[in-house]
């Protein structure tokens, strides 16, 4: 049984533990302040169910690492081109192209860029060895009340990891929050609901045929979720990104604001407004941005959504302006 059942354990026996899970991670952000109570550490898990059009970290959608590129660092060295085992990377007239067709990620290329113009995104961790890492900033979640947060990507798209993770926080107890879009089996949600203490719940919009046109998935599953963690009186906050001319006319806010508003236990909305800054994430990636005409809402225009979804009778919490487009 792992060490995780049984609390009274050494933390460092814990973290020594042979059969601890592994998954794959993309980034760990310290001294967030907008991805829950206090100062806190957010983990970014790969992968995730949705591909939604305003997706900010690209990166974050397949579960396996990726090889993302930097142009703009290359200084024309080869070496790339003649370590590559696949023969995907060719010389034209702006130095080294990736086929990303014949690409197939394994890496091999990177350790030869002396100029780190390419770099893999992803890496296999066991989560013991993650716990030992977060507990460095246990003296910061105790001066500001914060703890660590599992985002992505969909942090619950590796179930096993993040519940062995979930179950660390809790032996040290650490506050844990895990940034969810809600797109899994609720079984998924209630075998980690015992070690979360804050849900932050995506909800994008609500008519079932626009949100999988946006997203690729419907959303009856997630509303679903959604309503019955809040039955069970579980903490869960909203979050809504402002995505204009997607999801910020007035029939699709009154429809959100009625439904946030009919649950019988939340604790606030935030509203985030679309910012474009992921755009060269997803030309490293070599991926076509999706939205590259569109431009992030004013304040005025969101302070008008504010007014209106308070006018439901919900709190309406400000979101860090770059949260919905923000690069981990």
């Amino acid at each position: 049984m792992p060490c995780f059942f049984a609390p009274l354990l050494p933390i460092d026996f814990c973290y020594n533990w042979p059969m601890s899970v592994r998954g794959i991670i993309f980034d760990i952000k310290r001294f967030s302040i907008h991805d829950g109570p206090g100062i806190r550490t957010t983990v970014f898990l790969k992968g995730c169910p949705l591909r939604c059009a305003w997706c900010h970290n690209p990166e974050s959608q397949r579960r396996r690492p990726q090889v993302m590129l930097r142009p703009s660092r290359c200084i024309q060295c080869a070496e790339c081109i003649d370590h590559c085992p696949q023969d995907a990377i060719h010389w034209n007239s702006d130095g080294p192209r990736t086929d990303r067709r014949l690409c197939i990620e394994c890496g091999t290329c990177i350790p030869f860029c002396a100029a780190d113009a390419r770099e893999m995104v992803g890496r296999e961790v066991r989560a013991n060895d993650l716990l030992a890492e977060l507990a460095r900033d246990l003296p910061f979640f105790d001066e500001s009340g914060g703890g660590v947060t599992f985002s992505g990507g969909e942090p619950l798209w590796q179930p096993d990891f993040l519940h062995e993770l979930l179950q660390g926080c809790r032996v040290q107890e650490m506050h844990t929050a895990v940034d969810t879009c809600g797109a899994v089996s609720w079984g998924a949600i209630e075998a980690i609901r015992p070690f979360t203490d804050l849900f932050l719940y995506d909800i994008k919009m609500m008519d079932e045929d626009r949100h999988r046109a946006a997203t690729g998935v419907g959303n009856r599953p997630i509303l679903a979720n959604l309503r019955r963690l809040s039955e069970l009186g579980h903490a869960v906050q909203l979050r809504l990104a402002i995505i204009p001319g997607m999801n910020d006319d007035e029939a699709n806010l009154r429809a959100t604001a009625e439904f946030a508003a009919s649950l019988p236990q939340i604790e606030g909305l935030s509203i985030l407004p679309y910012h474009s800054t992921a755009r060269d994430k997803y030309g490293r990636l070599g991926l076509n941005y999706p939205l590259d005409e569109l431009r992030p809402p004013d304040e005025a225009q969101m302070a008008a959504i504010a007014d209106l979804l308070r006018s439901y009778g919900l709190t309406v919490l400000a979101g860090d302006p770059r949260a919905a487009e923000e690069e981990p």
